[in-house]
């Protein structure tokens, strides 16, 4: 075999990883500056949520605990001055909720950013996905005053039913909603999944990755991680240079094939089912939390001032959106 040819074989497998997991922009190293005064404003609204969203087993097993969460949600963004919108589904048992932010020209594509708001199993939950959810209020909170402004329009979306033993059927419900949303004709430019995104440490050796992403990754969990499947690959590539332009946090990004472990564990899978472009915002769950699915899932486990210099990076890439095309 000539040696132009087997070198060949060899390096297309590495060029492609490479080309699937590069992102532009610098991550932010180094220190962190000091929080200013509204990130320590919006790191005790973040606890606040996730404490009363997360403090036992909400989910179609516990369903009191789950429709104490849902009416938190939906009295939380009233107050906000927002019309919640419910989509039940499963003959009633079960409800999605989302509020819309209308845009200054009605024919506007429409981002999403949601979360969803079941834990797993026994767990309580407080990481996967309170933080999410948590994250998710927050946002809305914050971008309120886009209204009838925005250059698109945005759905503040809280999904129930992502956990097992729904995850990945037809009773998912950010599947439900994706689908909803297509039959509606309204056009999607992107999904933003905000998904067990408040744990960090400063610890070498305190990362893994599946491989072969584990050779190119830091081992440190200390960042932030832009996901998706290579399909959402420009939506990955533009979202991560837009937070790395406003965020002083520590981000990583990259693209790899759904069947690669943990790439599509979330409700952006749902909206690449219906052909939306989507990707999941992360601390990458169990490849950097202890209590992923466990009963020690519990909401001081979390770092709120991190979780709010993610926040305020997203607000500010939301502020910053324009549609792709």
């Amino acid at each position: 075999m000539p040696l132009a040819l087997v070198l060949a074989i060899f390096a297309a497998p590495v060029l492609a990883t490479l080309w699937m997991t590069a992102v532009p922009g610098k991550s932010w190293s180094g220190p962190l500056p000091a929080l200013t005064g509204a990130e320590r404003d919006l790191a005790r609204h973040l606890r606040g949520h996730v404490e009363t969203i997360a403090a036992r087993p909400h989910n179609l097993g516990h369903p009191e605990a789950l429709e104490e969460a849902a009416g938190y949600l939906e009295t939380t963004l009233a107050g906000m001055g927002y019309t919640v919108n419910r989509q039940p589904f499963d003959e009633g048992r079960a409800r999605n909720l989302d509020v819309v932010i209308e845009p200054a020209d009605k024919s506007a594509p429409t981002l999403v950013i949601g979360a969803h708001y079941d834990s797993a199993f026994t767990a309580p939950g407080a990481n996967d996905n309170g933080s999410g959810t948590a994250a998710t209020l927050e946002l809305a909170r914050r971008v309120a005053d886009l209204r009838g402004k925005a250059p698109v329009r945005i759905r503040l979306a809280f999904f129930v039913n992502e956990e097992p033993p729904f995850f990945q059927t037809e009773m998912m419900g950010s599947l439900v909603y994706a689908r909803r949303l297509k039959a509606s004709g309204e056009r999607v430019d992107a999904m933003l999944s905000l998904e067990t995104m408040g744990y960090f440490r400063d610890t070498p050796g305190s990362q893994r990755y599946p491989f072969p992403l584990s050779l190119l990754y830091p081992d440190t969990g200390n960042f932030i991680a832009f996901v998706g499947t290579v399909s959402s690959r420009p939506l990955v590539r533009r979202t991560v240079a837009s937070f790395r332009e406003v965020a002083h946090f520590p981000s990583v990004g990259g693209t790899a094939p759904a069947f690669v472990q943990g790439i599509d564990w979330s409700d952006h899978w749902a909206f690449e089912q219906a052909g939306f472009p989507a990707l999941m915002i992360t601390d990458t769950a169990p490849f950097r939390y202890p209590h992923y699915h466990g009963v020690k899932d519990t909401p001081d486990k979390l770092d709120y001032d991190r979780l709010a210099r993610v926040v305020t990076g997203l607000e500010q890439v939301i502020r910053r959106w324009r549609p792709a095309s």
